[in-house]
């Protein structure tokens, strides 16, 4: 019988610690799916390459892909982190619920960080020309939109990506 396979559901605005933390676990053997590189890869850059007002529209198709990609590794045994701010706990839920119907265990870790240290660490990330730019205002729509997890079974991150509770 072999390790029970896992999928790490990240929650958090950018500039979290998500991709870090996904990373990490890559390093360990756990497959890393990425919605934001597989979006640059087939749209560019936000607010470099595409408007900021068409996001969402490119992203569903992105996040579909990302979801198939996701079953057929869980289904070939394999753990994933699927890197990915799961800003709405609708889409939580449906990833938890998804997740137990593949005979995986699900693990829901929340990054949160304040808004001074988020801008902090988006200011250095957007010089990186590989990114799209997330300035302040994007970065509090993203925030205005997004519900933080409460009573999901999350597992809490600080600044420093380390476990502070979980909670559920």
């Amino acid at each position: 019988m072999g390790l029970p396979l896992v999928v790490y559901l990240l929650v958090g605005l950018p500039g979290s610690g998500k991709t870090t933390y996904a990373r990490t676990l890559e390093r360990d053997g756990v497959l890393r799916l990425s919605v934001d590189e597989q979006m640059i890869t087939r749209h560019g850059r936000l607010g470099k390459d595409y408007p900021i007002e068409q996001h969402l529209e490119l992203l569903g198709p992105v996040v579909d892909g990302v979801r198939g990609q996701l079953v057929a590794a869980v289904t070939s045994g394999r753990s994933v982190v699927l890197d990915h701010g799961l800003g709405r706990r609708s889409e939580r839920d449906e990833y938890k619920q998804l997740v137990s119907s593949l005979g995986a265990t699900w693990r829901l870790l929340h990054f949160r960080v304040g808004r001074d240290e988020l801008l902090r660490r988006l200011s250095a990330r957007n010089k990186n020309p590989e990114h799209g730019v997330i300035d302040p205002e994007v970065l509090d729509w993203i925030a205005r939109t997004s519900e933080d997890p409460h009573g999901e079974g999350e597992e809490i991150f600080g600044p420093k990506t380390t476990m502070i509770h979980r909670d559920g």
